[in-house]
């Protein structure tokens, strides 16, 4: 009875939060187009949110960033293809174009060396949660840091962020990208630390060839990884396995060819 309640709640919560606000001001100035053309599959879209639940987000992140996509690199490089797979508020795990987020400040984050293998299996991991619902129960307990954001610590924020039913048929967005990673054995942050037990016959193997290129047997750490529930979408920025892709650099940018103007800012109306 108290699940049916809750997963009541969270459909109307999700109407309400899910509404854009206005006042939002979209900073940069590459197209969508200019983003679609440049995206590889396996890259991570990361989106400035304006609505109310992007909030609360925002403030237990303390990032920009409060929504990630994925392209699955199906449909070409046109930002009117339903390329980006994603877990929507509303309607649960689904695919989108580009262009449904090119009024936002956006971010591409790339994986590095992945191979067509592993490319192939990140994506059908992915799609394999197309129609799986966004977890009501997240949305609940986000809620509560809309309306009256209590003072948190910022070691505690990313386990809030995590909360949720933990139901395999649901997801958020960044737990949905995470866990798709995960599949293949590709770090975003995960955790270190010495080597202290035995290891399985690869990992010993690759330890091995670890210690003996660094020459201090045994110093090497072990990567262990986070549960893919308490990552969120600034993780991806954050992450040292990423690359930041910026689609004005990707197209050769020369700033020789700006043409500036000598009015002042103040006269211009920013």
């Amino acid at each position: 009875m108290a699940n049916a309640l809750t997963e009541a709640t969270g459909k109307r919560l999700a109407r309400f939060l899910s509404k854009r606000l206005d006042g939002y001001k979209r900073f940069e100035t590459t197209s969508i187009d200019q983003t679609a053309s440049v995206l590889r599959t396996g890259d991570i879209l990361l989106v400035d949110g304006n609505s109310r639940i992007s909030t609360a987000i925002k403030y237990l992140t303390q990032s920009t960033w409060s929504h990630a996509c994925l392209f699955i690199g199906r449909g070409g490089e046109s930002s009117s293809a339903p390329t980006l797979l994603e877990a929507d508020l509303e309607e649960g795990v689904r695919l989108v174009a580009p262009n449904y987020y090119k009024g936002f400040n956006l971010r591409i984050c790339r994986p590095v060396g992945l191979d067509t293998r592993d490319q192939e299996a990140l994506i059908h991991f992915a799609m394999a949660k197309i129609g799986n619902q966004y977890d009501k129960k997240n949305v609940v307990d986000l809620v509560r840091y809309l309306i009256q954001k209590p003072i948190v610590p910022d070691h505690l924020r990313r386990s809030m962020i995590g909360l949720g039913s933990g139901e395999p048929t649901r997801a958020i967005c960044s737990t949905l990208i995470a866990e798709s990673f995960q599949s293949i054995q590709y770090p975003i942050l995960p955790l270190q630390a010495p080597r202290t037990e035995e290891l399985g016959d690869e990992a010993e193997r690759r330890q091995t060839i670890a210690d003996e290129e660094v020459g201090k047997g045994g110093e090497v750490p072990v990567f262990y990884q986070r549960h893919f529930t308490h990552y969120t979408p600034r993780d991806f920025d954050l992450s040292p396995y990423f690359r930041i892709v910026k689609p004005t650099l990707e197209q050769g940018f020369d700033y020789h060819k700006l043409i500036w103007n000598e009015i002042e800012e103040s006269t211009v109306g920013f």
